[in-house]
């Protein structure tokens, strides 16, 4: 696998999770593909799924229960076609994975499932409790295997190339190996994932900045329902840790939400109680803290396993056993402190079944797209269902074969934006906090708009530095020859910390402009579901619009 990117290719993925990597192997092999990942292969969010992937094979259950639980945990603004599609799809992906060589956990001769929150039959097919990595790296390498792949890493995507007279895209623009350089391709799929770390609590890892997004948006793509972001309730909250997810599968298999005096609160605000959706158990969790707590942002409930037999929590968490124990909670002994934390992001790219979004040659898969499948709340288990389901249709992905050069690289002389990136870098550390506070599990109209003013102001402040200026000017298909290794490094905090300033004004906008409560979305000004606004929130370029 070589690093240096090609002039041109059928294909280009952005991205490398469970999403970008069966799309890549999905696409024609006679295509030569570009696999393009800004840090290393398995560095996604789809390694860190735990509790598995959804799909009706159980003698008891049929994909239409599959698709009312769906649509029932989407609170009337999923999409019912795109649901009928995925769930209709589930066995034959289950079955690719399968062959493709993914060990699924197993009860005698049959694939063994469990009970997640919200679904009305065990129905969720795992690998212990690291199913999201076994599926990446069974991925990963049949990805490595195929010889018309060319993987592409530590590689950040700056911008999408398009024709000036049609719009359509027709390759990106990359940072990699001390250059800007173009690749030319007729078809870009984004699948970044999604933008967690716009949060200062998320269980996303440091590479989810909303890329994809960001990038499609300056492109003049649609984006869909962005102000629907879905707080796990229960990651690890300990401190000095990071905010590892205890997957809904432990509850699934008994474990008991307690609070400080180890009573089920749960149960004050759903009659299901742990298994109610994670909305429902995130706001339990977020009054109870404000209620018992002087400093309920830096507060936690409990998580008690010692419910379940411990040859069961043995078998099918041994992941959460060790990480808890690296962390000094013995879970045979001692109930695991838990918080919410940012978690998927049910809103982006707006595409429809075919992965197309409203840019020719342009699109878009995994939590990076709103295929309208997860509605105004993910049910559990259906995000890495999503990946596989509709990266399956780029099998029928057809483009013509691309042919161009490469102008030789132009060397630029740098300035050192050292004192720029301090700055960058203080922003970089106070959004989070701010959109944590603002745009966090319980929002309000006033706090919402101060947070637009701040990032606002912010946004203007980092576009006016002269390291932004100078990214602003590579727009052309010429390459550019850096400095230094460093000037790489300070041109991508820069282009990232943009990303990250542009996905959290939209969230923000959307979110102030739905004056209700639903699925992810919680007003505590508007509490109420409304049936006016069963509607979607579309965002195309400064313009917000409902559909």
């Amino acid at each position: 696998m070589t690093q240096t990117p090609p002039a041109n290719c059928e294909a280009i993925v952005v991205g490398s999770g469970a999403a970008g990597l069966y799309a890549t192997l999905c696409l024609p092999e006679h295509y030569r593909i570009v696999l393009v990942t800004k840090d290393k292969l398995r560095t996604g969010s789809s390694k860190w799924a735990q509790g598995g992937i959804a799909a009706a094979i159980a003698e008891d259950d049929s994909p239409i229960l599959h698709l009312e639980d769906t649509l029932r945990a989407g609170a009337g603004l999923c999409d019912r076609q795109a649901v009928q599609f995925l769930v209709e799809n589930a066995p034959s992906a289950i079955a690719s994975l399968l062959e493709l060589g993914v060990a699924f956990d197993r009860n005698n001769d049959r694939l063994a499932t469990t009970l997640e929150a919200a679904h009305s039959r065990s129905r969720v097919l795992h690998s212990q409790d690291t199913t999201g990595r076994a599926i990446i790296d069974i991925l990963t390498a049949r990805v490595t295997e195929r010889p018309n792949i060319q993987v592409i890493s530590q590689a950040f995507a700056l911008s999408l190339w398009q024709d000036e007279q049609t719009s359509r895209c027709q390759g990106i623009s990359l940072l990699c190996n001390n250059q800007i350089t173009w690749i030319r391709a007729n078809a870009v799929i984004l699948a970044t994932g999604g933008g967690g770390q716009i949060f200062a609590q998320t269980t996303n890892p440091a590479v989810s900045t909303g890329d994809g997004v960001a990038l499609a948006w300056r492109a003049g793509a649609q984006l869909r329902d962005l102000e629907f972001v879905q707080f796990h309730p229960t990651a690890l909250s300990q401190p000095g840790a990071p905010r590892f997810l205890i997957s809904e599968a432990v509850r699934g298999e008994g474990a008991h939400l307690v609070d400080a005096e180890g009573r089920r609160f749960a149960f004050d605000c759903d009659p299901r109680g742990e298994l109610a959706p994670r909305d429902v158990v995130s706001r339990a969790i977020f009054n109870r803290l404000q209620q018992t707590s002087a400093h309920p942002e830096m507060a936690n409930v409990y998580l008690d396993l010692r419910e379940i037999p411990p040859e069961k929590v043995r078998y099918r968490f041994p992941n959460i056993i060790n990480k808890c124990q690296q962390w000094g909670v013995d879970v045979f002994e001692q109930p695991i402190p838990v918080a919410p934390a940012a978690h998927y992001w049910m809103g982006g790219v707006a595409v429809d079944v075919m992965a197309r979004t409203s840019i020719p040659g342009l699109y878009a898969i995994g939590e990076t797209a709103s295929t309208g499948v997860h509605g105004a709340n993910r049910l559990a288990s259906n995000s890495l269902l999503e990946c596989i389901v509709f990266a399956a249709q780029l099998r029928e992905l057809q483009v013509e074969r691309v042919e161009c050069d490469r102008n030789s690289p132009v060397r630029v002389e740098w300035a050192d934006w050292s004192e720029e990136c301090d700055r960058i870098q203080t922003l970089r550390e106070q959004l989070p906090i701010l959109m944590w506070r603002s745009a966090g599990i319980c929002r309000t109209e006033s706090v919402l708009q101060a947070a637009i003013s701040q990032v606002s102001a912010w946004h203007s402040e980092l576009s006016e530095l002269e390291i932004s200026q100078c990214l602003s000017r590579f727009v052309s298909e010429e390459t550019i020859e850096l400095r230094s290794s460093s000037a790489e490094q300070q041109l991508k905090l820069a282009a990232e910390t943009t990303n990250l300033l542009e996905i959290s004004l939209l969230v923000l906008e959307s979110a102030v402009s739905r004056q209700e409560s639903r699925g992810g979305h919680y007003r505590s000004d508007y509490p109420e579901t409304l049936d006016n606004w069963q509607v979607h929130t579309i965002t195309e370029g400064n313009i917000i619009f409902y559909h």
